[in-house]
């Protein structure tokens, strides 16, 4: 059984997980970091879909006995970047109102999308990113996810980050290499192309990035 060495650490962490673009497996990390550290999750804000939003599908890969999920501060109901869900909802989405929970242990926050994208006029993501957070940022291979990865990576340094990062999907060390080469990131671990995700896929990933995640936070403390 794995047991990360600040599973039971006095100072709750924050983790935040966010993409180079949307679809890139920020739900799928999320379980696997919720399960590792024991934490809650928290979904700012969700957009499309509220029957079976990203809180229910990581709702149903991890150990509930030791998890929250808390509740969505906006619950929008097109699939649209946020900023133009809200505004079909009638809404505008208010940077004050989302404000993280109140809780005893770890947190994992999911972003939506990349850290550009918009909330409202002037807020974006990013700004929900405190300079304290752990910041997770996933990385899949398309034509374009090099630049992708450098400039999320350059953006996250402007608040002193230096991201951890995993690699979701098939290997491609071309690709890898040179991400890991221009950047600080730390190497958390890859998520391969399961034939399917359930509550033993992610134990078994929780299991092997265990050793990365404690180097991680050792790292970044």
């Amino acid at each position: 059984m794995y047991r990360l060495p600040f599973y039971h650490k006095t100072a709750p962490m924050i983790f935040f997980v966010t993409g180079i673009s949307t679809e890139v497996g920020k739900t799928i990390t999320s379980a696997i970091l919720v399960e590792a550290l024991g934490a809650d999750y928290w979904k700012p804000i969700q957009a499309g879909d509220l029957q079976a939003t990203d809180s229910h599908r990581l709702a149903a890969l991890i150990d509930r006995d030791r998890t929250f999920i808390h509740p969505c501060s906006y619950a929008l109901n097109a699939p649209m970047s946020p900023h133009a869900a809200a505004a079909l909802d009638g809404l505008q989405i208010d940077l004050e109102r989302i404000v993280p929970p109140k809780t005893d242990g770890h947190l994992v926050i999911e972003g939506a999308g990349g850290l550009m994208v918009p909330l409202n006029d002037r807020d974006t993501i990013f700004d929900l990113i405190h300079p304290e957070y752990k910041v997770v940022l996933v990385s899949r291979h398309y034509l374009g996810s090099i630049n992708h990865t450098l400039l999320t990576v350059e953006k996250l340094h402007q608040k002193g980050i230096a991201p951890g990062i995993v690699f979701s999907g098939d290997p491609l060390p071309a690709s890898e290499e040179i991400i890991l080469k221009k950047t600080d990131c730390f190497f958390l671990g890859r998520i391969a192309e399961e034939p399917a995700f359930d509550r033993s896929t992610i134990k078994k990933y929780a299991g092997q990035w265990a050793p990365a995640l404690a180097s991680f936070q050792a790292l970044v403390d």
